[in-house]
């Protein structure tokens, strides 16, 4: 048992809330973006993530994260703590076990954050056409092979992480989750997409998000939470939890003027959805490399983020793919770029700083091989999932609204909302 340090467990706390709120803010988020008649539905995708990864963080999710028994380096052991058992985060006697200052039992609350965070993001490349119900069973199986892997990989001492091979090239950097989370959400997201397809009549109708002051109010809950998420994860209210929050705010504001400006010369117009849209690309791009940039580097990592993420959200009328809410488009282009930029932008063996391509050759290392391995694993996952329970709505329930089929209710009264009430109360 070491000395509890309780200015530290109260910060992991109050972290751990902020990434928390994160998902119902992605909730809020996606759910303006989709038309009214799905927005229920999209949102429910989100908090039903919440009420699964919550619960099977703590069964295996810790374990196979950050358990002593690594098969590989590519994930540990599921049942070593299985329940949180086993003396990894107990003494025998049921006291909390402390490792520098910081009881575990809190650092697995914040990481269970991370873990819901990420099997959220992917929805929004599935909206208005999926069963909820291969949704929530998708949610589990890709939470245990595909994020509790990747997260041992990286965090855990495994394949990807300081102690791994790459490492005899330079030290990855993924400070609060630019693999983990971002890139490997967003090549699930595009994967997905494939395999489930495109909504009816997509590039024939009009699309547009149904409610934009709703998805802006969920960009704001994102960029409080996502404090929590950056300067949480340098494990101490210091100095380099307050650079975090600096580069988390300043690239954040940056993406916005990158992704504005290049959506005004492009389309004319500078909206309030690229708005929205910019500062979750920034912080997107900053999330990895929050520990290691300057202020004035993140501003360029911003301005990059915004302006590349705000082009790769039309590569899927390029290439005719449906990711309904640009998961592709913002968290894997945006994850890429932040991993990668730090092998440019970094004061510590950056190219701009002096080093040489070392730095630059191991991010892109980790950056393939979290996109592969993630990609391989959601192919197989998805493709069982469409030959056993199917994917798709019937096209009765898409074009009717996925809300009242499936959920028996709706978002607004002039899509049924009041019938649904009379029903319930009758």
């Amino acid at each position: 048992m070491g000395e509890l340090d309780s200015g530290l467990t109260a910060w992991m706390l109050v972290s751990a809330s902020l990434v928390l709120l994160m998902t119902p803010g992605l909730a809020l988020f996606y759910g303006g973006m989709v038309r009214g008649k799905a927005v229920l539905n999209m949102m429910m995708m989100s908090f039903g993530a919440m009420g699964l990864v919550g619960v099977i963080y703590v069964l295996w999710g810790w374990s196979m994260s950050y358990g002593e028994q690594s098969f590989g380096g590519l994930f540990a052991n599921p049942f070593e703590q299985f329940g949180l058992g086993g003396g990894g985060v107990f003494t025998p006697e049921g006291e909390a076990i402390i490792e520098d200052g910081l009881p575990l039992i809190v650092d697995v609350g914040f990481q269970a954050t991370f873990a819901i965070i990420t099997v959220a993001l992917i929805s929004g490349a599935l909206a208005e056409r999926v069963k909820f119900g291969t949704w929530m069973v998708f949610s589990g199986l890709w939470v245990t092979l595909a994020f509790f892997p990747m997260a041992h990989m990286v965090w855990g001492g495994g394949l990807l992480s300081e102690d791994g091979p790459f490492a005899g090239i330079a030290e990855p950097v993924d400070f609060a989750g630019g693999t983990v989370v971002h890139i490997n959400a967003g090549i699930a997201a595009l994967v997905l997409a494939l395999v489930v397809g495109k909504r009816r009549n997509f590039g024939r109708e009009p699309m547009r998000p149904h409610n934009l002051p709703l998805v802006m109010l969920g960009a704001a809950l994102l960029w409080f939470g996502w404090f929590g998420f950056n300067a949480g994860s340098a494990y101490g209210a210091d100095g380099l939890a307050g650079l975090a929050w600096v580069n988390t705010a300043t690239c954040a504001a940056a993406a916005i003027l990158g992704w504005l400006v290049t959506e005004k010369i492009r389309d004319g117009h500078a909206t309030s959805l690229g708005a929205a849209s910019g500062i979750v690309a920034g912080l997107v791009a900053i999330t990895p490399a929050a520990g290691s940039l300057t202020p004035v580097g993140s501003i360029i990592l911003g301005l990059v983020a915004g302006a590349l993420c705000a082009l790769a959200v039309g590569l899927k009328y390029k290439f005719g793919y449906d990711d309904s809410l640009d998961v592709v488009g913002v968290h894997l282009v945006g994850g890429l770029v932040g991993t990668v930029l730090i092998g440019f932008l970094a004061t510590d063996g950056g190219l701009f700083y002096g080093g040489g391509f070392e730095l630059t050759l191991v991010q892109i290392i980790i950056a393939v091989v979290a996109m592969v391995l993630s990609a391989v694993v959601t192919l197989v996952i998805a493709l069982a999932l469409k030959a056993t329970m199917g994917w798709r709505v019937s096209d009765e329930v898409e074009v009717g609204g996925i809300d009242l089929a499936v959920h028996g209710e709706a978002g607004y009264e002039s899509l049924g909302g009041a019938r649904v009430t009379t029903e319930v109360k009758a």
